[in-house]
């Protein structure tokens, strides 16, 4: 199967580690996949992998996404073939409101004319107005969430990559979130990195499963959550 983004046989150590050991992985086109596992599973380090944020000369194998191998690119290449990265790295500028930061991203894909109707646009669209001429500082950590995520979005990418989207939300902006993945995922493909099993379950994806830096399963949320290896090495018996 040839996929979106693609590794081969992808290596990363950090002197005698392995993080990343032998991973061969696939993703479709416009698939959501969610990468879990415990702390130290390697997902994390995937995940960095993947959006060009390891140092070089620790990876070998191959990382393709549509193609183009970008194992030794920087994060801000890998950007612009059309990818959008969301890190647990805060990347809004406190002092900037959120309009501001939007902006700033917009203009980047749709230049000085076209920032700003893509800025209002994607206010609207991820329902930001009660909070756009806050600064970014001053945001709760739901809401800082959610405009990360809109300065990604708004730069339309055809590929996301979320690294703990959910961390520190509520219930209720858990839901939101799932419901705007969802969305996204209807134009983009989606890998998300998250910890929350219960935000995993949700979303209802593909899931793959990292265990001591390799793939241990791979395949549908409810069979994978529920398989005895998963629970044994990382769930115990706290899925929900």
């Amino acid at each position: 199967m040839t996929g979106v983004v693609e590794t081969r046989d992808l290596m990363l150590r950090f002197g005698g580690v392995v993080a990343v050991n032998n991973v061969s992985f696939t993703l479709g086109e416009r698939e959501l996949r969610c990468l879990i596992g415990p702390n130290g599973a390697g997902k994390s380090s995937f995940f960095k992998c993947l959006t060009g944020q390891h140092l070089p000369g620790r990876v070998s194998g191959r990382v393709l996404i549509r193609g183009q191998d970008v194992a030794d690119l920087r994060a801000h290449r890998i950007v612009r073939l059309g990818v959008g990265i969301k890190t647990q790295v805060p990347s809004l500028m406190n002092g900037l409101t959120v309009e501001e930061n939007i902006w700033l991203a917009a203009r980047r894909t749709h230049g000085f004319a076209g920032g700003a109707a893509a800025t209002q646009e994607l206010i609207a669209e991820l329902e930001l107005g009660p909070i756009a001429r806050q600064t970014a500082g001053e945001l709760a950590h739901g809401w800082r969430q959610m405009v990360e995520i809109g300065v990604v979005l708004v730069q339309r990418p055809w590929l996301i990559l979320l690294d703990e989207p959910a961390a520190g939300m509520t219930g209720d902006e858990v839901e939101r979130l799932v419901g705007l993945i969802r969305r996204i995922n209807q134009t983009a493909a989606v890998i998300v990195v998250d910890h929350d099993m219960a935000f995993v379950r949700m979303l209802s994806s593909m899931v793959t499963v990292f265990h001591q830096g390799a793939i241990l399963v791979e395949g549908a949320a409810n069979r994978v959550l529920d398989d005895a290896r998963v629970r044994e090495v990382y769930l115990g018996n706290r899925t929900t």
